[in-house]
């Protein structure tokens, strides 16, 4: 059978039952749909000082006896995909400015600002009972066994947003 039904009088029928549903949708919802919005326009940002004073740091230090540095694997260089870290200038022990901001630009990539959990950095390399990611193996073994590490916390500050200068206002 062929419908007689003509596109421009389904479309307005669309349009006018839409229209009827936002009129008549509770306050409630649309007060709650505003919030939601004002929180994720005014999320927190990420701070480039304390990423690069802080955060970045961390990739250097020896965790412990059980572990290598994580820029031993998270380098572009063994680790194409994924976290991969800029490589240092041989003979240094820290990055340059410029290396700083592309690890910066990289890492912030893996990262929900505000939200800890929703972000990969840092609960991938966290133990499945601590709350990390438990459906993907991180091969350089877990590198943080609780939230309470310092590292990890520290990682925790940035993401909910803590600025260089102690501040947490975006």
């Amino acid at each position: 059978m062929i419908s007689k039904v003509r596109p421009n009088r389904v479309a307005a029928s669309l349009v006018v039952v839409a229209a009827a549903a936002a009129l008549y949708a509770p306050v409630s919802f649309t007060a709650a749909q505003s919030d939601v919005q004002k929180t994720s326009t005014a999320a927190k940002s990420l701070d480039y000082e304390f990423f690069k004073t802080r955060v970045q740091p961390i990739y250097l230090k020896m965790r412990s006896a059980d572990h290598v540095r994580c820029i031993v694997c998270h380098v572009k260089t063994r680790h194409p995909r994924g976290l991969s870290l800029e490589p240092l200038t041989p003979g240094s022990d820290s990055w340059t400015e410029e290396q700083s901001r592309r690890n910066f630009a990289t890492v912030s990539k893996l990262v929900v600002p505000g939200n800890l959990t929703a972000s990969m950095f840092p609960m991938h390399p966290l133990a499945p009972e601590a709350g990390g990611d438990a459906r993907a193996v991180h091969s350089g073994g877990r590198q943080f066994e609780s939230q309470d590490d310092p590292d990890f916390q520290t990682i925790a500050e940035w993401i909910r947003g803590q600025k260089a200068g102690g501040s947490s206002a975006p």
